[in-house]
């Protein structure tokens, strides 16, 4: 059973569907949540576009103004213009650890004070890692929390606490500021430690893949944190956060959840999420999806153009060497034959907000385009100068 449902304010199409989620069968009953809400006023950072022009069901084109990124000037280059030079430019960029272009040097994040108070936090310099500094003089013994992760890709699609969903009929928490020091390549720099209640979600993103359309998306990763629960995800969701039934989803996703798929023994494993079904190949038990054993790892998860059945997951260390092929090959079933990708953007969540997972993220790109494999291994090479030793 389908219904059809008009989603803030833009004539989208919301089909609700049942609510797995948890690793738990729920019910499989429509949800009837209606509006998801809004993260209220953000701060601004510079010229940022805005999500506006409506172009299909789901897709929502990027209007406004967008600031010019990708800098071929830049002496060191980052993720994001790997990607644009590959043909597909980042229509995502997330992190708290470094700017993801070379020339980028706009804020990365934002900790919020518990009487309101805000303040961004920027790059050390333009290309470079977050200036922790500035957090903790902000902060200094009062807890802070992250209220916004913001999208570097000049598209707007800023990450805030998400909105009640299907699964957890509630907004989710904001992740502790301090959570996650970590120190890379001799900066001091800070995480988003995910627990159980907390999650970051963007329903109204623009410019990202729906329908069978292509992208590609990665998260880094930390590969000691992780459990059982649903789901630690990075990646494409529903927009009205709620299950929308298979194909609706697109997202890379960690951990050891077995209820729908798994890999190799115990894992834990690197996995897309299609909506019901965690798939570490095209079925389970996927034995090539060997347990994940990096301090830090590179995991992606790519689909293919239109009308092609086809998708790849990679993973690799991000701290040394290059990317695993783990998968390459057609979708799992039928169900995910043709996708229904909607095009928001969820981190720490599944896509209904099944909001029981643990994981330490600490950056993110997604492009609408099915990236050559030469543009993600220079990504990787990247990552890797990034995090290495």
């Amino acid at each position: 059973m389908r219904t059809s449902n008009v989603l803030q304010g833009l004539a989208l199409v919301a089909i609700f569907g049942g609510t797995l989620g948890a690793c738990t069968v729920t019910s499989d009953n429509p949800g009837t949540g209606g509006a998801t809400g809004s993260a209220g006023a953000q701060s601004t950072a510079g010229n940022q576009g805005t999500a506006g022009t409506q172009t299909g069901s789901f897709e929502i084109a990027c209007t406004g103004a967008k600031t010019p990124t990708v800098d071929a000037s830049a002496a060191v280059k980052g993720p994001c213009d790997i990607y644009a030079a590959d043909g597909g430019p980042c229509v995502a960029a997330h992190s708290t650890v470094r700017a993801l272009y070379g020339g980028y040097s706009g804020p990365l994040y934002q900790v919020k004070k518990a009487d309101g108070t805000t303040k961004d936090v920027t790059p050390l310099m333009a290309g470079g890692f977050a200036d922790s500094t500035i957090q903790d003089a902000f902060c200094g013994v009062d807890p802070c929390t992250i209220s916004i992760i913001y999208d570097q890709s000049g598209s707007g699609n800023h990450l805030t606490k998400a909105p009640a969903g299907g699964a957890k009929m509630t907004p989710d928490d904001e992740a502790k500021a301090g959570a996650l020091p970590v120190t890379f390549k001799g900066h001091n720099v800070y995480g988003v430690h995910i627990v159980p209640g907390i999650g970051y979600r963007n329903n109204m993103a623009c410019g990202t893949a729906t329908g069978d359309k292509q992208e590609t998306m990665y998260m880094v990763a930390d590969g000691s944190a992780y459990n059982k629960g649903c789901c630690f995800d990075y990646g494409n969701m529903e927009r009205n956060s709620r299950d929308n039934g298979e194909g609706t989803m697109e997202a890379v996703y960690f951990g050891t959840c077995t209820i729908w798929g798994k890999g190799a023994e115990m894992g834990p494993w690197v996995m897309g999420d299609l909506e019901n079904g965690l798939w570490a190949g095209d079925v389970s038990p996927y034995l090539n999806a060997k347990p994940v054993t990096f301090k830090y790892l590179t995991g992606m998860v790519k689909g293919d153009a239109p009308g092609m059945n086809h998708w790849a997951i990679k993973l690799g260390d991000a701290q040394a060497g290059t990317l695993i092929s783990q998968f390459d090959g057609p979708r799992p079933s039928d169900r995910y034959k043709v996708m229904r990708k909607e095009g928001a953007i969820g981190l720490g969540t599944g896509g209904d907000n099944s909001n029981g997972a643990i994981g330490n993220f600490f950056e993110g790109v997604m492009t609408a385009h099915f990236s050559s494999a030469a543009a993600d291994e220079a990504v990787q090479a990247n990552i890797v100068a990034a995090y290495g030793p």
